[in-house]
């Protein structure tokens, strides 16, 4: 795949976010206190949790008002920081087009069989389909789904979603806390993901840690400020990558002279079963076995569906919990 293409699909797939939000009813409470940009060495999440308020309108982390005339119970989920919301507030989408279910620490693969799949794919779903469901909340990620709200007016309310980083990803938790009503939920799920990220910091490791993406020799680097996940590492571990925007990222030359000690691989697929690993294709490469971390064994393969598009506090805890064990 070309690197412009993959750039942009990894965007799609995994968009990161900023800003927390407490939902008052008809008004945007006041957000919880947050960190801006990557956590220094030494620094702490803040781990209150403010009480969230059961509300019929809510304004999310990117100032888009949503209001319900009642508690969603049917969700359609178009992007799976929908179902990692939805699993944390102990609910279930009545369709999804999401992998991220099947993971054992969120359905598991039998019950994720028994959820519908919307079909066409993250990319171009079918709005007959999706309106099949009778839903009463459809959230998608808004620079991709965006283009169905005209056709979902009136039938349902779209909640277009865009991720910049963990604390956006909270505000998000909150705000659909707040819609249905399942505002102790919320609260738990914040309180644990808050102290997973705490603990973590405490021991934060002096090793120098990589997250590449792709599902050909054509990778791409996730960096903070565009990737939710990465953007949790300048916090746990030496990260020293940046942006390059989407039409550019890291060569195999560079990342060698950063002298990488652990390696974390996600091997993204579209529209179908992934042809093999991504580090198995990048081991045909010369400069791949230099790297540290592909000398030391220190190359780990992740699960996709949790580490670049889950994006929500389950699926970030189970990325704290693996990177961690990982850098130590």
């Amino acid at each position: 795949m070309p690197r412009r293409m993959l750039m942009t699909v990894r965007r799609w797939a995994a968009v990161a976010v900023m800003g927390t939000l407490l939902a008052g009813c008809g008004t945007t409470a006041e957000p919880a206190p947050a960190d801006d940009g990557p956590a220094r060495p030494g620094a702490r999440t803040d781990v209150t949790v403010r009480p969230i308020a059961a509300a019929r309108r809510i304004t999310d982390p990117q100032g888009h008002k949503v209001a319900t005339t009642a508690p969603p119970r049917r969700v359609v989920c178009l992007v799976a920081l929908c179902d990692d919301m939805l699993a944390e507030l102990g609910m279930t989408p009545v369709a999804t087009n999401s992998q991220l279910l099947a993971h054992p620490r969120f359905l598991g693969k039998e019950k994720a069989a028994a959820v519908p799949v919307v079909p066409g794919g993250f990319i171009a779903p079918e709005t007959e389909a999706i309106l099949s469901h009778k839903p009463d909340l459809v959230i998608g990620l808004e620079d991709t789904h965006g283009k169905l709200a005209p056709a979902l007016k009136g039938a349902t309310v779209f909640w277009p979603v865009q991720p910049r980083d963990w604390e956006d990803s909270v505000g998000y938790l909150r705000g659909l806390a707040a819609l249905t009503g399942r505002t102790a939920q919320g609260e738990t799920a914040e309180r644990a993901f808050r102290g997973e990220l705490a603990a973590a910091e405490r021991t934060r490791s002096d090793k120098t840690a990589l997250i590449i993406f792709g599902s050909d020799e054509n990778f791409g680097v996730a960096t903070p400020g565009t990737d939710v996940t990465a953007g949790l590492f300048p916090r746990i571990s030496d990260y020293p990558w940046q942006s390059r925007g989407v039409d550019g990222t890291y060569s195999m030359e560079e990342i060698l002279a950063r002298d990488v000690d652990v390696l974390f691989v996600e091997t993204l697929s579209f529209g179908g079963p992934s042809d093999g690993k991504l580090s198995d294709k990048l081991a045909k490469n010369p400069l791949w076995s230099r790297i540290p971390a592909v000398k030391n064994g220190d190359v780990h393969e992740v699960n996709a569906d949790v580490w670049a598009k889950g994006r929500g506090t389950r699926s970030l805890g189970i990325v704290l919990d693996e990177a961690t064990a990982a850098l130590k």
